[in-house]
């Protein structure tokens, strides 16, 4: 694996985590403390507000600039947050299943490829490790109601898609 692939790698996951700190940020703007998911949100916003941190750490020791489209995606993710938490707490943990489930499936991929070249022990760790975070947070979002959200499949189904065209794009701009 060359270093144009490892930075694609590091770049794509720190704008996920980062889009995940806002999300929770936007959710959590409209319930504040008072939602009857409140507390699993802060909770797992302090665990994506780490990955992030470790992700930004990893940026700088390594000289990886990071996307091109982070306000984009500061102001896209927040919205989603916020509108989902609009919607209802259940909507808010729908938006949290699907994302988590489409970055479960990403990091898996990422995990294959790592092990496929044996390149980055270091970035595999911490990929595998967060990738049962984020199992933690879809299961816990399925436990919290996410299913029984207006129109969960047809939500479901756009919050996933559009989280895989964020990270395509990302990978790359």
């Amino acid at each position: 694996m060359d270093k144009s692939e490892l930075h694609r790698m590091i770049r794509v996951d720190q704008a996920g985590e980062f889009g995940a700190t806002r999300i929770y940020e936007g959710q959590l703007a409209v319930m504040g403390d008072r939602g009857p998911h409140s507390a699993e949100i802060r909770h797992m916003a302090e665990q994506e507000e780490g990955h992030r941190a470790r992700f930004d750490a990893l940026m700088a020791e390594r000289g990886v600039r990071p996307t091109a489209l982070q306000p984009f995606w500061s102001a896209a993710g927040f919205a989603l947050g916020a509108g989902t938490a609009l919607l209802g707490p259940e909507a808010a943990m729908a938006c949290t299943a699907a994302i988590e489930e489409e970055i479960d499936n990403h990091y898996s991929q990422q995990l294959d490829r790592l092990a496929e070249t044996d390149s980055d022990p270091e970035l595999a760790e911490m990929i595998a490790e967060f990738r049962e975070d984020e199992r933690e947070h879809r299961d816990a979002a399925l436990a919290n109601g996410a299913e029984n959200a207006p129109a969960y499949p047809l939500l479901s189904g756009a919050i996933r898609l559009g989280c895989k065209l964020a990270i395509r794009i990302s990978e790359r701009v």
